[in-house]
């Protein structure tokens, strides 16, 4: 490092290189999307919250991952929503840094949620006797304290070795929030230890989760083919190809973005993954569950009349 380097207290965020014509139609298209997400997810909080039938250990670890997709959704979406109107796209060093530790804690955390979740339908179809036993409150809240703890210290982690580089120029962030691969490219010293402990990071909650969701679908699936009622098999379907198509969403664009070869844009390429884990896929969480589950639908039909008869 030499004397006349400076350190870079601010960055700007390029996010999309567009037309401001196209900028504004983005800015009306992601608000509303936005606007859907926190409504989508709130409205899942309130009927766990206002219905009793939902108390159970499911919509437990549905009410947390609510709580992930609006918390993922707002630490990113609304600098890139103001950014889409703005000339200058700067943000300082400090929120940047704070930005990218939300964005890993919270992308984590969502992992071991949906792992949660997984073995939460794989003991109430698999040992549906025992279920009220191996999933009592005390066990549930455990897991959930457990999945928001490591995804928090594991964020931490990347964050500490991150702080550790000196950035001194450039200062351009090629994405629309501070994301952790994009930053890294900024530093003025080797990242090669920050990209084996990304990678690492990948593997334990990307690939082990995955690997422990599809033996618990495994199973499940060969549980359901042993029930003898349809309607029966029809509700255990329901319920889990719900979870299987957010498991799907969720981890499939993860390991793409973090673990597949990349492309030669591999800056686009983040920039539409990171769009898809921001605002669409916690815009999509919420209607994957109310649609197809009658549960939900079923609690979102008697608060309305409870209303109605106010």
């Amino acid at each position: 490092m030499t004397e006349n380097q400076t350190w870079v207290t601010e960055f700007i965020l390029l996010g999309f290189p567009l037309s401001p014509l196209t900028q504004v139609f983005l800015f009306g298209l992601f608000s509303l999307f936005y606007a859907f997400t926190l409504l989508g997810n709130s409205t899942i909080l309130g009927l766990i919250w206002l219905d009793s039938r939902l108390h159970t250990p499911m919509y437990f670890f549905l009410s947390h991952l609510a709580v992930v997709d609006i918390a993922y959704a707002s630490n990113n979406v609304p600098k890139m929503l103001a950014n889409l109107l703005n000339k200058e796209k700067t943000i300082s060093f400090v929120p940047c840094i704070m930005q990218t530790f939300l964005y890993m804690a919270f992308a984590h955390t969502e992992c071991l949620i949906l792992v949660m979740m997984s073995y939460d339908r794989y003991v109430a179809i698999c040992h549906p006797l025992r279920y009220t036993v191996i999933m009592n409150w005390r066990v549930c809240t455990v897991q959930a304290i457990i999945s928001w703890a490591c995804g928090s210290l594991l964020a931490l982690v990347h964050v500490v070795l991150i702080l550790r580089l000196p950035f001194c120029g450039p200062h351009e962030i090629n994405h629309f929030f501070c994301e952790i691969l994009s930053v890294l490219k900024l530093a003025c010293a080797d990242t090669w230890l920050n990209q084996v402990v990304i990678f690492a990071a990948s593997v334990f909650i990307l690939v082990g989760p995955l690997c422990l969701v599809l033996v618990s679908y495994t199973r499940i699936l060969f549980a359901i083919l042993r029930i003898q009622s349809g309607e029966g098999r029809r509700k255990a379907f329901s319920t889990c190809s719900s979870h299987l198509c957010v498991v799907g969403l969720f981890f499939g664009s993860a390991i793409v973005m973090y673990m597949a070869p990349k492309s030669r844009h591999p800056e686009e390429q983040q920039k539409i993954l990171s769009l898809f884990y921001s605002l669409f896929n916690p815009m999509l969480n919420p209607l994957i569950y109310s649609l197809r589950n009658t549960d939900v639908k079923g609690a979102l039909k008697r608060v309305l009349w409870l209303e109605r008869s106010m």
